[in-house]
């Protein structure tokens, strides 16, 4: 401060000047009174960098949700805070919520007046949907949805969806575009994961499943027409591969969807292409 003290403060830009005097404690911060408050440095700092013309540090972003209900319609949207962060994922899901909701407004609109017109009652409509990390990975972000609708009938519907971000190359790609050709992966995977669905269909129905092809609820379905979701429980590398597959696909309403979680082993790794492997776990 040696130099400064022979000019003063005249010459120094004012940013500066309000960067020293945020800086120097006053007698009131002496005393412990609220100038010596951290809080007030950052203000001031925050400040000065407004007038200096440096960016202020970007607010952390939060995950999002939006929930409402009327007579109408129960409709509910959200997305975390890792989407919310990456501005082209929050845009494309901000338009999908208010085309996803307006579309909703309208049927249970025209539903309303078809229950007035008929004489029976109205059941308001239902659309929610809810999108969860299951990968962050310095090269992956990878999303999954579970959308539940009701428009009035006997019971409502749910569906999935799943959504890769490309970290390094900054954009969306398909999970298929990371294996050296769908059919390659399928094979990597089905008697794995056949094995698995029938494990899971006993464990639902109390009962060893006999494989039929005669019968849709007892024969392996084609996993790559199911979501393929990559998973990741170290957040370090993508470890897995989850098929999540709806209602009434591989077994009626009543038992619900099922979820199939494949880890990483040797021969799905093969099937991803080479540029892809150093983001995936090695085989175990």
């Amino acid at each position: 401060m040696h130099g400064i003290e022979g000019r003063g403060l005249a010459g120094l830009p004012l940013a500066a000047v309000l960067l020293l005097c945020a800086c120097s404690p006053s007698k009131g911060a002496k005393n412990g009174d609220e100038a010596a408050l951290p809080g007030n440095d950052v203000a001031a700092s925050n400040f000065a960098n407004r007038m200096s013309g440096q960016p202020e540090p970007p607010s952390p972003a939060q995950p999002f949700e939006q929930k409402e209900k009327t007579d109408l319609l129960e409709f509910a949207y959200a997305y975390p805070a890792q989407a919310a962060q990456i501005p082209v994922l929050a845009e494309r899901f901000g338009n999908a919520l208010k085309v996803g909701k307006a579309d909703a407004l309208k049927m249970a609109r025209e539903d309303r007046k078809a229950a007035r017109e008929a004489g029976y009652p109205f059941r308001a409509h239902s659309l929610e949907t809810r999108w969860t990390v299951a990968a962050d990975t310095p090269r992956f972000l990878a999303l999954r949805s579970e959308s539940y609708v009701y428009t009035g009938g006997a019971h409502g519907m749910t569906g999935y969806e799943a959504l890769l971000w490309d970290k390094a190359r900054k954009r969306e790609t398909a999970v298929t575009a990371l294996m050296t050709s769908p059919a390659a992966f399928a094979a990597a995977i089905r008697d794995r994961f056949c094995d698995a669905l029938d494990k899971a269909r006993a464990e639902k129905r109390g009962a060893p499943v006999k494989r039929s092809d005669d019968d849709d609820f007892t024969k392996c379905i084609d996993p790559m027409q199911q979501v393929l979701v990559p998973t990741s429980k170290d957040g370090k590398l993508v470890d897995g591969v989850t098929v999540v597959i709806g209602p009434y696909s591989a077994g009626p309403y009543a038992e619900g969807s099922y979820e199939i979680a494949l880890p990483v082993d040797a021969a799905m790794r093969k099937a991803i292409k080479t540029e892809y492997q150093d983001a995936f776990a090695a085989a175990e």
